[in-house]
């Protein structure tokens, strides 16, 4: 049987990504809560596709990604691994390749993706959950919330991007620190460390990820992805190329309704209501 598309995760609640768009906000859950919404290969194949569709939605400002019940996500399915199935079991390895196609993987979606993302982390976060959290451009946790790097306690790496964020978020020294000891960090010590922007009590984790979505969403959104666009191109240019590039990006910017909607409503002192053209 064909995984489920992504159409199909809107509609039906037992699928194991649920999708929904209001006020230009598209929130997406990760829907197995009774597994601690560990990923399954539908679960992957349902998170990239929709994280897709609402890069490519005009109508989607910012995504939020969480999860149901009392995890975000333990990480992948180690209980169908050691049973032979899944992702990561012994017949992924047996028919293990020396080239792969990841261009639909959530990770680097998430990456590419021009839409800003929030995660909001209504529990733990474990390896696989962690780089996922950690791919989102801002995050936001639960009192209760954690992160749990235990990828070499389980004989692997931070596979999904996490040996490339953490240096880059926390320094080398303390990512090591993190990475090497698979140590287990409270949403206090995540923030300590700057591996969150905020934590909030649990009952007001949702509220405050959709007015900080919110806030975001009512500005210009060509503009919003287009600083996306620029910072992610900053992480491997040099300054002086870097500044010609923003300056390429802001000349088709000043040709859109927005600009001249955001320098209306600025001299008429009132809220800007932006279209996205």
């Amino acid at each position: 049987m064909p995984n489920p598309r992504a159409d199909d995760a809107i509609h039906h609640a037992d699928a194991e990504v649920l999708y929904e768009v209001a006020d230009g906000i598209a929130t997406v859950t990760l829907n197995r809560p009774a597994r601690l919404n560990t990923i399954s290969r539908a679960m992957l194949d349902q998170l990239g596709q929709l994280m897709l569709k609402a890069d490519a939605d005009p109508a989607v400002r910012v995504v939020i990604l969480t999860g149901n019940g009392r995890a975000f996500c333990a990480g992948l399915d180690m209980a169908s691994a050691t049973k032979g199935e899944g992702i990561g079991s012994q017949t992924d390895a047996t028919n293990a390749r020396t080239t792969l196609d990841l261009k639909t993987a959530p990770p680097i979606i998430l990456f590419n993706m021009d839409t800003p993302t929030i995660c909001a982390l209504n529990g733990a976060a474990a390896g696989y959950g962690m780089d996922t959290a950690l791919g989102c451009d801002i995050r936001i946790m639960a009192e209760s919330a954690k992160f749990a790097a235990a990828f070499v306690k389980r004989g692997v790496v931070p596979e999904s991007g996490g040996t490339w964020f953490l240096p880059r978020m926390i320094g080398w020294a303390k990512a090591a620190e993190v990475i090497f000891t698979g140590r287990t960090l409270s949403a206090k010590e995540s923030l300590a460390l700057g591996l969150t922007n905020e934590v909030v009590p649990d009952a007001e984790l949702m509220p405050r990820a959709r007015a900080v979505a919110a806030e975001i969403a009512a500005n210009a959104p060509l503009a919003v992805q287009a600083s996306k666009r620029m910072m992610r191109a900053g992480l491997s240019e040099s300054f002086g190329d870097h500044v010609h590039h923003v300056f390429l990006q802001l000349l088709p910017l000043f040709r859109t309704e927005d600009f001249r909607e955001g320098m209306a409503s600025f001299l008429d002192k009132r809220p800007a209501e932006f279209k996205g053209r």
